[in-house]
């Protein structure tokens, strides 16, 4: 059965529900979407933002107010569901959802951004070797896996509008380049480069000096999977055309039975 996989920040949930997130979500019908940076805790949740037609919904906040925070909604009820790495000094930050089918894992994460200095350069760089040992674990269960989300940094020169402008901007940093390899030279395959090898691609853009209208953007957004099982992907894709984020969504298709 093929199925569409789709991740979105949406830079606020609250907002994004304003901006039309949920009739979207009724067009498209995902089997599962991946949403970041919600924005929101526990006690502020809505029905409507838990339960829209044909959705559960999982959700991990960050400990600070107005901050972070994922949730994934799925069509269908997983095998399991988990938040985070266990590790404590990530987790308060909610930054991740797990959900596990009978052929894949689902993992949604929010990477940090490292802008606001080396500390959180360093965090962050803590935060991709974690989610590797994270995805090498789960590796040995034998189920595809997809680790889909905003990953905060630009993988090569054409991952962004000005790459010789930004060698030194968080987000295009050496270290930070460097992991995304190591991702890809343990096993994962980035999903849209197998459809897509062009230059001009992108999935964020500054709001503040309106660079989207002007297409000066940054893909920072990215279904990983494991390829030991990329036969099952068939399609990769960014929808640059739909508005409410500085993000755009993106998405994947597979065909798991």
């Amino acid at each position: 059965m093929k199925r569409t996989l789709l991740s979105w920040n949406v830079n606020g949930i609250r907002a994004a529900e304003k901006k039309g997130l949920f009739s979207w979500l009724a067009q498209e019908k995902p089997y599962i979407l991946g949403v970041q940076e919600t924005k929101i805790q526990a006690p502020q949740l809505t029905q409507e933002l838990t339960s829209p037609a044909g959705y559960l919904s999982f959700w991990h906040h960050a400990e600070r107010k107005g901050y972070s925070g994922v949730a994934a909604y799925a069509a269908e009820k997983p095998l399991s569901a988990a938040t985070g790495f266990g590790i404590d000094k990530f987790d308060s930050e909610g930054r991740v959802v797990a959900l596990e089918y009978p052929a894949f894992f689902f993992l949604n994460i929010y990477f940090p951004n490292g802008g606001m200095g080396p500390e959180r350069v360093k965090y962050k760089l803590e935060f991709y070797a974690e989610f590797l040992n994270h995805a090498k674990k789960l590796a040995g269960k034998g189920k595809a896996i997809i680790a889909c989300g905003d990953y905060n940094t630009a993988h090569t020169e054409i991952d962004l509008a000005h790459p010789r402008e930004n060698v030194k901007t968080s987000g295009f940093l050496p270290e930070e380049r460097a992991w995304l390899d190591k991702m890809l030279d343990w096993g994962f395959a980035d999903t849209f480069r197998l459809f897509n090898e062009n230059p001009g691609n992108y999935t964020w853009w500054d709001l503040r000096t309106g660079a989207r209208a002007r297409d000066i953007g940054w893909r920072i957004d990215y279904f990983l999977m494991d390829k030991k099982h990329l036969s099952l992907l068939k399609d990769a894709f960014i929808m640059k055309s739909v508005p409410g984020s500085d993000h755009c969504p993106i998405g994947i298709t597979i065909e798991d039975r």
